[in-house]
């Protein structure tokens, strides 16, 4: 089995008031080669970015439960820098429809690494948006017959 290491030499800034979810988002993407600057606060991350280095791509929760409510602030500011996002909610997605990124990558919690990566592979690619939705485990009575399509 090779190494790939799709995110290898980019910068990652990650945004998450919730610290094991940050915590487990920086190490899926160390594991996938970035570098990782993780915040919780928006003028945190604010501040990561006016320190540099260049931040090639950010993972923002969307709410927040410091006084700025959501990461919208931050991404606007990345936006206006050409710095892609991906967001991550869980929130449902009529609540994201009033977003003005019509364009991130949107993954919903909960999220597994692999889809996680691949939603970041996509922003930093310039790809159109994808909602990158939780695997669910079928019930436990469902037939081959209960597939949706």
């Amino acid at each position: 089995m090779s190494d790939i290491r799709p995110l290898a030499g980019r910068r990652c800034l990650v945004l998450d008031d919730e610290f094991l979810i940050a915590l487990d988002i920086q190490q899926i993407l160390e594991a996938a080669g970035a570098s990782v600057v993780c915040v919780s606060k928006v003028d945190d991350a604010l501040a990561a970015l006016a320190r540099g280095p260049r931040i090639d791509l950010a993972v923002l929760d969307v709410k927040l439960s410091d006084a700025s409510g959501t990461s919208l602030t931050i991404a606007g500011d990345l936006a206006k820098r050409g710095t892609p996002v991906v967001f991550l909610t869980g929130m449902r997605q009529s609540d994201l429809d009033e977003m003005h990124f019509p364009d991130a990558p949107v993954v919903e919690k909960p999220y597994e690494a692999p889809l996680l990566v691949a939603a970041v592979v996509r922003a930093l690619e310039g790809r159109p948006k994808q909602i990158v939705l939780p695997k669910m485990p079928p019930p436990a009575d469902a037939g081959d017959d209960n597939v949706l399509s």
